[in-house]
């Protein structure tokens, strides 16, 4: 059985976002279950078609309750890392409920100091995270230092509007938000000029989810080293 191992990095605002997913935890299924469950398909859709039928290791960062580890085919390995423990305990929970021989390993990680060796995992997903974390491109460069050449990084989140009354709202809810542990005004271009600016990643989709279309499923490739 999977073992919860403590892993963690330092930084500024994660024991902020720690205790918040610790409050969370025991009602998140509930409240997040269904209002996800669209996205959390549709990233486990794409991290399949990526690994192929022959299956591949994946890295879910921020798996959270787990919900989505039962999703994904046998035949693949799965790895996840979260900042909050409580979190993890549910997760551990769904493993042995549901006895998910594939689960390898749950850890407690701080995502932007991903404790593996460089080109890992052929698939790391990151569901409803990139906007939790204090220094998302500092993250992004961690999931593309673990991702194989030709393996993809796969991401749903909520994309901040770029106008209109939607754009007003979230730069008015900012304040609290950040209490409950997440950035509603994040703006696609951090992930757009990330990708320009890496130079070892391209963005291959971007595609909008429900509800309302205020998610995306986003897509990298971790480009292979010229020969």
């Amino acid at each position: 059985m999977c073992q919860i191992a403590p892993i963690m990095g330092d930084g500024l605002d994660k024991n902020t976002i720690s205790k918040a997913y610790a409050r969370w935890a025991p009602v998140y299924d509930l409240v997040f279950g269904a209002v996800f469950e669209r996205g959390r398909r549709a990233a486990v859709a794409a991290t399949e078609r990526s690994c192929g039928p022959q299956g591949g290791r994946i890295l879910e960062v921020g798996v959270g309750t787990g919900l989505s580890l039962p999703d994904y085919a046998s035949r693949h390995r799965l790895v996840g890392v979260d900042l909050s423990e409580p979190m993890l305990r549910k997760a551990a929970a769904r493993v042995a409920a549901h006895k998910l021989a594939n689960v390898e390993a749950l850890a407690v990680m701080d995502a932007e100091r991903l404790a593996f060796r460089d080109e890992s995992f052929d698939v790391v997903v990151a569901q409803y995270v990139i906007t939790t974390v204090p220094h998302p491109i500092a993250t992004l460069d961690e999931f593309a230092r673990v991702t194989k050449p030709g393996g993809e990084i796969v991401l749903v989140n909520h994309i901040g509007a770029e106008e209109g009354p939607r754009r007003l709202f979230e730069r008015g809810f900012a304040p609290l938000a950040r209490k409950l542990g997440w950035q509603p005004e994040f703006p696609f271009a951090t992930l757009a000029d990330w990708a320009a600016r890496h130079g070892g990643v391209r963005m291959i989709e971007r595609r909008a989810m429900p509800p309302l279309g205020h998610f995306s499923l986003i897509r990298f490739e971790r480009l292979r080293r010229a020969a």
